[in-house]
């Protein structure tokens, strides 16, 4: 058998890290190619990596993230209110194993939606599923959902996801609709399922956001009481870029 045929079964049979770890391996000069043994445990290590990476990438598109954004590329200082230690407490994703949920606050500009994407990009390549919603276009989805009787089924795709991302949460009013839409996503993953919710509203005030005081006390309860609270400081990043291009 070939070299040539070798490469096109393992094509067809969706081997594609396969292929890479054969076509390598042969690629080098014959006194200096691997035993065969040790041939097939790159062979299949390859492959264990490529499929973890099509996972990644399929959960990464899936979860519609605002930004393309890496915990690495998180600016940590005592200025900003979080530190390196802080976060890496995060980064093995042992919070959505927890159900445990983030509140990330601050003023307009100080990197909340980078750094709950970086959380989400983290928890994709940790083999979470992941969505992400501007609260804006969440209460459109809501909206439409329940006038084209789709809203049961949204439901059921939020639920079955490891963490959720609202983003930008206080910018818009929330009616009964959207109150009670909140409170049955939360009802669900209480105990099971982690949010990630940022604001420029300190989370003391989000009860008064939300307004309707019974439905507030449901949303709160199952939203702070097994928070992790990250409020961050300083000036805005956005401004900081701009004066630099300046």
């Amino acid at each position: 058998m070939n070299v040539q045929t070798t490469v096109d079964q393992l094509k067809k049979l969706k081997l594609h890290g396969m292929v890479r770890a054969y076509e390598a391996a042969i690629s080098v000069p014959v006194h200096e190619q691997i035993s065969g043994d040790l041939l097939v445990a790159r062979m299949a290590e390859s492959e264990l990596q490529h499929r973890v990476n099509q996972k990644t990438q399929l959960y990464l598109r899936q979860s519609k993230l605002r930004y393309n954004a890496i915990l690495e590329q998180v600016y940590c200082n005592a200025a900003r209110n979080i530190t390196s230690d802080q976060l890496m407490k995060l980064a093995d994703g042992l919070f959505i194993d927890r159900a445990e949920n983030i509140l990330i606050t601050g003023a307009t500009g100080c990197g909340k939606s980078y750094l709950a994407c970086a959380l989400g990009r983290q928890a994709c390549s940790l083999g979470y599923r992941v969505i992400y919603f501007g609260m804006n276009r969440f209460l459109e989805k809501v909206s439409q959902s329940k006038l084209d009787g789709t809203f049961i089924k949204m439901l059921n795709q939020i639920e079955k996801t490891h963490l959720l991302i609202f983003d930008d949460f206080g910018l818009t009013p929330l009616d009964n609709i959207s109150r009670l839409a909140l409170l049955q996503i939360l009802e669900d993953r209480y105990g099971k399922k982690s949010i990630i919710i940022t604001s420029q509203l300190p989370v003391v005030k989000w009860y008064d956001f939300i307004a309707e005081p019974t439905l507030a006390d449901a949303i709160m309860d199952r939203l702070a009481g097994n928070a992790h609270r990250i409020e961050l400081k300083g000036e805005s990043l956005r401004k900081k870029k701009s004066e630099k291009k300046e």
